[in-house]
């Protein structure tokens, strides 16, 4: 199908009420962390940040990274699948690249938004949101398969820390809304005749074609799960770091919970949210919300540090772009 477009596109929202979003969104932020410096100890927590052991934050540093590459292979692989051809280093290139704008500017999806239009090349750019949306989903999916699997080996172990009942009503009820949405795609797919079902239908081929295809699937499954490691990993070196011992099997419950905070779209790169999630849920694995709390600027900080090279690309474009202008 041709689009043409006959007169220009005007913006939906003017620029100020955007500026007055971004304003609230930075406030809101401010008042989140000013919040938490009262409630959690905030001179404590910085106190612990300071006293950082260094080879524990480089522990964060590799695992980020790790993560940044495996996604970034990943999307690599969706995008192969739907016609977008990327040479490993293009895709790590633009992978570290939309890092620096998720963890900076509001809204943490203005790097993928960055990643679709730079790609749309080759097959358009409804194929390259594709490729991008389904290679988050699958990173979200891999996740929280390892949240549920982690849950409930430690029930079945039943560890010394138990966890409370409102946990376990948010991760059944999460788990049953998931499961009650796909089964309800799957019946209006099989049973119905429309437009809706068609959506569902391809939707459903397109995910199956990206990640689930025979000649991919070992391969996304790994990436998937690599990827979702380190970044738990990621976080419990930090915590480590900071001299807060974050057990593994606590890790792989309480850390994507914290990092599905990062998902609110009044954050900025995640901050704030994720330091309130870690500073309710580490006093559930015995540490203090002042440990939650430094353990999640710590971690946001080397999040930072590891895309620092996305942010050299971005200069580096910037340079060679002005060159050719002058040319």
């Amino acid at each position: 199908m041709i689009l043409t477009i006959e007169t220009p596109l005007k913006p939906r929202f003017n620029p100020n009420s955007k500026r007055l979003f971004r304003a609230v969104q930075f406030l809101f932020l401010g008042s989140i962390l000013l919040l938490l410096w009262n409630l959690a100890d905030g001179e404590q927590a910085f106190d612990l940040l300071t006293d950082a052991a260094p080879l524990m934050l480089l522990a964060t540093l590799a695992a980020l990274s790790l993560q940044t590459i495996f996604s970034a292979l990943r999307w690599r692989i969706a995008a192969l699948q739907l016609g977008i051809h990327l040479k490993r280093r293009i895709a790590l290139r633009e992978y570290f690249q939309s890092q620096v704008a998720n963890q900076s500017l509001p809204g943490g999806v203005l790097g993928d938004a960055g990643r679709v239009i730079r790609s749309s090349s080759q097959a358009g750019w409804i194929k390259s949101a594709q490729a991008v949306v389904i290679e988050r989903l699958a990173g979200q999916i891999a996740l929280f398969s390892m949240f549920f699997a982690a849950l409930s080996l430690s029930l079945i172990m039943e560890r010394a820390n138990n966890w409370p009942s409102w946990l376990l009503i948010f991760s059944l009820s999460g788990l049953l809304v998931v499961v009650t949405v796909v089964f309800s795609a799957l019946v209006i797919s099989k049973t119905t005749r429309g437009s809706f079902s068609l959506l569902i239908s391809k939707a459903g081929t397109l995910i199956h074609l990206c990640l689930l295809a025979s000649k991919v699937r070992l391969a996304q499954i790994a990436l998937s799960i690599g990827s979702a490691t380190m970044n738990v990993l990621a976080f419990m070196f930090a915590s480590i770091a900071i001299g807060a011992e974050l057990r593994l099997l606590d890790a792989f419950v309480v850390v994507p919970i914290v990092l599905l905070a990062m998902l609110i779209p009044l954050s900025i790169g995640g901050w704030g949210f994720r330091e309130g999630a870690a500073a309710v849920l580490f006093p559930l694995v015995g540490l203090t919300a002042t440990q939650g709390l430094a353990a999640s600027v710590a971690f946001g900080l080397v999040f930072l540090v590891s895309s620092l090279p996305g942010l050299g690309i971005t200069v580096l474009i910037a340079k060679d772009r002005d060159k050719r202008v002058v040319e």
